[in-house]
């Protein structure tokens, strides 16, 4: 692998699925100390890092179907276990590791880490953070977090957040760095088009980004179908479209029992209603009206300024994440939408969310523009590099006398004992897998997703007879 340059850093992304593999990708370009890529791109430099992407084997892996519509390029890309992640890091030479993975693998990667670069010299600064909304399990998991040399935040609200957690616990916070989220941008919106216009401008378009996880229940989920199949009916000159994450098999950063697809199968939805895949940026290119219950697609279509409903229907509830847009002017419910109403978001909670159109202020004062929001973590990472005798060991705030009950688990599930140091028959990571063990896996794979949108359900419907 070619060394890294003063224009090209070399920078490792490890992922456990496709969202976090999308955060992981555009992070690492956004953070690539160096010349950011306009001025690379004015001065006729090669710019970009050379990235190498670490796909985490495991339940929730990308697909290629989902890799190719994350639309993420890396110079190469590869499935590996936590053991064999380790090995290639103490191999390899990189300037930045972005670790994209749940709070548990995070931890087990530091721990692990901090082990494999025992006596090196030198060491790649390490990044973590959040793939969007941090609604639930905040102090969990921030501290499974801890211990990374930057641990990014997305907004000026996570970074006080995070330092305050940090700071109740006596851990240093300093590794607390603001961003933003790295996928925001596209063309602002430019207005409805006029569903009576000419032949040839497309019509008024309602999208509803569903989430595979939120709500659970089939009695919820069936509910948000059939009132987004009833407002196509109502509105036959608009085209409704309910845009999916997944195809039923896969699966996501979260478990998807109940797909939607499934659920539609027993409707007779009317012809302006479809089922769209593909990047959220391209499908946000022709919205007039984003609804969701509490994705990260709502500050996507905030950022461009769309009309964006954030749903009351089933409750403002913790356990929907939708109680994190309390005081943003978005929550609204269908009736309301079926009436013609449109909410107005209220600019000083966008602010404090790093969500702005079009690249435009951040916040209300002298926050920067977002092609700026990322320039704090680029200048700190410069500076760790630059930093006269290397970096110092990983310190996680976990460790066998703070967290003995807690982490000796969260290692053992990536095979790895107390110390970080892989445990006697962890996977080899010394050859490719056969055709064999291929079969086995993807049998595996399937079997665990069968059992999740399968048997789990009817499990589950027999327990509540």
């Amino acid at each position: 692998m070619p060394a890294s340059t003063p224009n090209r850093p070399r920078i490792a992304v490890l992922a456990d699925s496709d969202t976090r593999w999308k955060w992981g990708a555009l992070t690492a370009h956004r953070i690539a100390p160096g010349p950011s890529m306009e001025t690379g791109a004015r001065e006729g430099a090669q710019v970009g890092p050379l990235l190498d992407g670490f796909l985490l084997r495991g339940r929730a892996t990308p697909t290629p179907r989902q890799l190719r519509e994350v639309g993420v390029r890396a110079d190469s890309l590869r499935e590996v276990t936590a053991v064999e992640f380790l090995r290639a890091m103490a191999e390899e030479s990189y300037d930045v590791l972005v670790l994209s993975l749940v709070g548990g693998g995070v931890q087990a990667m530091l721990h692990g880490l901090k082990r494999a670069w025992e006596g090196r010299t030198s060491r790649p600064v390490v990044v973590t953070g959040y793939v969007g909304v941090v609604y639930e399990k905040l102090a969990d998991g921030l501290l499974l977090r801890h211990g990374a040399d930057l641990v990014l935040a997305n907004s000026r609200q996570d970074a006080d957040r995070f330092r305050a957690v940090y700071e109740g616990v006596g851990a240093d916070a300093s590794s607390v760095t603001e961003v933003a989220l790295p996928f925001l941008g596209g063309a602002p919106y430019a207005g409805e088009h006029d569903p009576s216009a000419k032949q040839g401008r497309r019509p008024y378009t309602v999208v509803f980004a569903a989430q595979p996880s939120v709500p659970e229940s089939r009695k919820d989920r069936t509910y948000l179908l059939n009132r987004l199949v009833e407002h196509a009916r109502r509105h036959p000159e608009r085209e409704v479209l309910l845009k999916l994450r997944s195809k039923p098999g896969e699966h996501t950063t979260h478990i998807e029992e109940l797909p939607y697809q499934k659920l539609v199968q027993r409707l007779d939805p009317p012809a302006n209603f479809r089922l769209v895949y593909g990047n959220m940026g391209e499908v946000l290119d022709r919205t007039d009206l984003l609804v969701t219950v509490s994705s990260t697609a709502a500050l996507e279509s905030l950022h461009r300024r769309i009309p964006t409903v954030v749903l009351t229907d089933l409750g403002i509830r913790e356990s929907l994440g939708n109680h994190h847009f309390v005081g943003s002017g978005c929550l609204a419910s269908w009736d309301q939408l079926d009436a013609g109403h449109r909410p107005v978001p209220d600019e000083e909670w966008v602010a404090r969310q790093g969500v702005a159109a079009g690249g435009t202020s951040r916040t209300e004062s002298g926050g920067g523009s977002y092609e700026s929001a990322f320039d704090a973590a680029r200048e700190r990472i410069a500076k760790l590099l630059d930093r006269p005798g290397g970096l110092p060991p990983l310190t996680p705030y976990y460790t066998p006398v703070t967290a003995p009950g807690y982490l000796p688990g969260i290692l053992a599930r990536h095979h790895l004992g107390p110390d970080g140091t892989p445990l006697p028959g962890a996977p080899a990571a010394d050859k490719e897998p056969g055709p064999v063990r291929q079969i086995v896996r993807r049998a595996a794979r399937g079997a665990y997703r069968h059992g999740v949108q399968r048997v789990a359900p009817v499990i589950r419907r027999m327990g509540e007879l």
